[in-house]
């Protein structure tokens, strides 16, 4: 199944119509008051959930037939950028989960998909993804945890790390290793559906530098035994593929989380810009504060036409690895970059946590760090080019 092909295409007034509904919830709910109570006191924003459920954000590119939105990759990209450009961490509470919904859409039996999809685009069940360990981040391949079928179960034990809404989720696509000896490593990997329950807890929540109010924390698997019907697609050794099948689209929505903290950074950097004056007149008119607010736009727009370019290809079906890992890669970049520009033109109210800006600041280099390193990224970009640029 092709599921590039499956999601729909939407006509622009409805598109419209449906960001401009973002942009009012966006202005009612996510004040600046609500988003520093929660930041600053790093707290689960549980009325925010229940209001993105409301909208449909957790089936936001679920098929319609499970009860989704049914979303193209586009739009979807545009409604992470809107909210992201006020509060990116909300954005990461329904984008990992749905990855969790498009594991089991893409690759998953018809039972799986009648069973689970509605559920997830409702948000009646709340999940993500379950793929990093302790000592395997960007190589998955080297990840422990182990699950041994004895009948028509599976007892699977190991630890999760980094794992977003593993406290506040209830249920994950949880990658394992069904036969570690396997040659080549990645052939002895499944993916599961794994709900929480007796022997799958989440141990703890971690502590960060930003990415506040939405729970990245470990998840522990003790002993814990799991029917076979929970086995994505029914075929043991498909994991990696399943696991890493989602990626091109997670890239895209990091991408889009990192326009939108470039854009908010320079809409904050304007503003104060053209408030604050010296010698007489604002700031955004010395040719020192100039010279930083054009490159800042520039950059933001440039995140934003990649970004968007990634999704467009994604919607048509191509292969857009490259694509997605170009604006990933540019538009985190891009985030970590205005942040900084825009704290600088704030001086020293940039610092001060009553001014947002010092939360983008810490929000950016999250970007640069999840759904594979910036660093990988620029490998696989130069591997992709040059396989599509051989020489004649």
């Amino acid at each position: 199944m092709d599921l590039h092909r499956n999601l729909r295409t939407i006509d622009p007034a409805e598109e419209a119509e449906l960001l401009a509904a973002i942009d009012r919830w966006v202005e009612r709910s996510l004040t600046p008051e609500v988003v520093r109570e929660h930041d600053h006191a790093d707290t689960y924003p549980h009325r925010i959930v229940e209001e993105m459920k409301a909208l449909g954000l957790f089936g936001a590119t679920v098929s319609t037939e499970y009860g989704g939105l049914g979303l193209p990759a586009s739009t979807y990209a545009k409604i992470v950028m809107r909210i992201s450009s006020v509060w990116m961490a909300v954005t990461g509470i329904f984008n990992s989960h749905l990855m969790l919904a498009l594991a089991i859409e893409k690759f998953g039996t018809p039972q799986q998909k009648a069973l689970w999809l509605p559920k997830l685009a409702s948000g009646e069940v709340r999940g993500g993804l379950a793929l990093t360990e302790p000592d395997a981040g960007t190589d998955l391949q080297g990840i422990r945890m182990t699950a041994r079928r004895e009948g028509d179960h599976y007892l699977i034990n190991g630890t999760k790390t980094w794992i977003t809404n593993s406290v506040e989720g209830s249920c994950f696509a949880l990658l394992v290793k069904t036969d570690p000896q396997s040659q080549p490593r990645h052939a002895g990997m499944s993916l599961f559906i794994a709900p929480k329950g007796e022997g799958f807890f989440s141990s703890r929540k971690l502590p960060k530098l930003g990415y506040k109010s939405i729970d990245s924390g470990e998840l522990v698997a003790d002993g814990f035994r799991l029917s076979a019907e929970h086995l994505i697609g029914g075929v043991e050794g498909q994991g990696f593929y399943q696991a890493t099948g989602g990626l091109e689209l997670g890239r895209i929505n990091v991408a889009s989380r990192g326009v939108g903290i470039a854009e908010g950074a320079l809409r904050l950097a304007t503003e104060y810009a053209q408030v604050r004056k010296t010698f007489g007149k604002p700031i955004a008119e010395h040719q020192a504060i100039a010279l930083k607010l054009g490159e800042m736009a520039t950059r933001a727009r440039a995140a934003r036409l990649l970004t968007l370019d990634a999704a467009a290809s994604f919607d048509r079906g191509e292969r857009c690895d490259m694509e997605a890992g170009m604006a990933k890669y540019f538009s985190s970049e891009a985030a970590l970059e205005n942040s900084i520009e825009s704290m600088r033109i704030h001086g020293a109210y940039g610092y001060s946590k009553e001014y947002d800006i010092e939360r983008l600041y810490r929000d950016a280099p999250l970007t640069c760090i999840g759904e594979g390193t910036n660093e990988m990224q620029r490998i696989i970009i130069a591997k992709q080019w040059v396989k599509r640029n051989p020489v004649a």
